[in-house]
């Protein structure tokens, strides 16, 4: 089993769904056998997630680590079974899945307001027809017209 000592990305990005959490010489370590090995970016030396999903998305990467003249080199998806690492990415990540989620939130929202919108326009039209107010009935149709242009 080996255990994550210190996990700090360089620097995140975020494109669209995608997080990229990069790391560097001093920013990631792990223990194995009591004894500390840094990540040395030789092969891969970046995380990619999915924050829609939150599944990772490079797992055949392999991270290299050293400690003196050793080395080991473990596959990402091997490095998450042994490892804390799942828990570490969790901390890591959650802001960004949060921030994603409530702008889902928020747009379902906006899809519900404008749908309600349409309804008390339709409801609107039809008080206007039952009315006789052919000015009122008019100047709605319009607007209606105007909006579904919009959408």
């Amino acid at each position: 089993m080996l255990n994550i000592k210190m996990m700090k990305p360089f620097y995140t990005l975020q494109e669209g769904n995608d997080l990229k959490l990069v790391f560097a010489y001093q920013y990631f370590s792990i223990i194995k056998e009591n004894e500390v090995y840094q990540f040395i970016p030789v092969e891969s030396n970046e995380i990619r997630i999915n924050i829609q999903t939150t599944q990772i998305e490079n797992l055949t990467d392999i991270f290299v680590f050293q400690r003196g003249t050793k080395i080991f080199r473990v596959r990402l998806f091997q490095l998450l079974q042994i490892s804390d690492l799942l828990d570490h990415l969790q901390s890591i990540t959650s802001f960004h899945v949060q921030d994603v989620k409530s702008g889902d939130n928020s747009e379902k929202s906006s899809q519900e307001v404008l749908h309600f919108e349409k309804e008390n326009l339709h409801r609107l039209i039809d008080k206007a027809l039952l009315e006789g107010d052919r000015e009122q009935f008019m100047s709605l149709t319009e607007q209606f017209k105007t909006e579904e242009a919009a959408h």
